[in-house]
């Protein structure tokens, strides 16, 4: 049984296909699925997706409750509490996706730090985990995870793609790491493809973070370019590569770890 931690299944580019994509996953042996919040209207989105299908995918689809950094120009108080009645709901297993990027700037640095602390607090006062991005930004990320420290949640990384010096702080700070198909990839993927031996096995989770990072390291790409969670065993495989252990070890120890993480039962 594999998890897939990160899924944004509420995509447009999944229109009309979604029982196929969730028969394809578990064809996979991919058996449960976080699907990602990452404004109000796509957490409200991935919630009913939950709904729609657990009476046809029973135990598989989970979700995450957030607003993701570039939607943080739209964070105020109301948001807050948009989120917060959300997190309220069974489906919901976690905060976020929340953090900061400072790679696009969508959103002002001010408002992706007023939001990603918000979002902290939320998550420390719903005693949730928390789902996190960060892209360019690990200093001031870190900072204020340090912020919160003697209360902090438990957290991961979600589509890790930062340094060792990265890495390493936020396994200090007792943070789990998600990685995706970048690992996989052999023309920006080598930094992550150095560094991932270093995550402890029992700190990793994997993830597609379908559509987006499709694993270059299938046999062939679909014509649609469009990534799924059926895909999650390249990510894997990608993984295995450049660590000690094999495939069915670290599918094993990632699955458990997410089911534990979230509380998936």
């Amino acid at each position: 049984m594999l998890v897939d931690i990160g899924v944004n299944l509420s995509s447009s580019r999944f229109s009309g296909d979604v029982e196929n994509v969730l028969i394809r996953a578990e064809e996979s042996s991919v058996k449960k699925i976080i699907l990602t919040g990452t404004s109000i209207s796509e957490t409200e989105a991935c919630i009913e997706i939950c709904e729609q299908y657990k009476s046809q995918f029973p135990g598989m689809l989970y979700a995450t409750a957030g607003i993701h950094p570039h939607e943080a120009s739209s964070f105020n108080n109301s948001a807050i509490d948009a989120i917060a009645h959300l997190a309220q709901h069974s489906s919901v297993v976690a905060v976020g996706e929340t953090g900061l990027d400072f790679n696009r700037n969508f959103s002002p640095k001010k408002m992706q730090e007023r939001a990603f602390e918000a979002q902290i607090e939320l998550a420390v006062n719903c005693q949730l985990p928390l789902f996190l991005h960060e892209r360019d930004a690990s200093k001031r990320q870190l900072e204020i995870l340090k912020s919160y420290q003697n209360s902090l949640p438990k957290a991961v990384i979600h589509c890790f793609t930062g340094d060792k010096k990265a890495l390493f702080n936020y396994l200090d700070l007792d943070l789990y790491i998600g990685i995706t198909g970048w690992v996989c990839d052999e023309r920006r993927g080598s930094d992550l493809q150095n560094i991932v031996k270093n995550i402890p096995l029992n700190r990793l989770m994997v993830e597609t973070d379908a559509p987006y990072l499709l694993p270059r390291n299938m046999p062939e790409l679909p014509k649609n370019r469009c990534n799924e969670p059926a895909n999650l065993t390249y990510v894997i495989d990608g993984i295995a590569a450049h660590r000690d252990e094999s495939p069915s070890t670290i599918a094993k120890s990632s699955s458990a770890t997410a089911i534990e993480f979230f509380n998936l039962g």
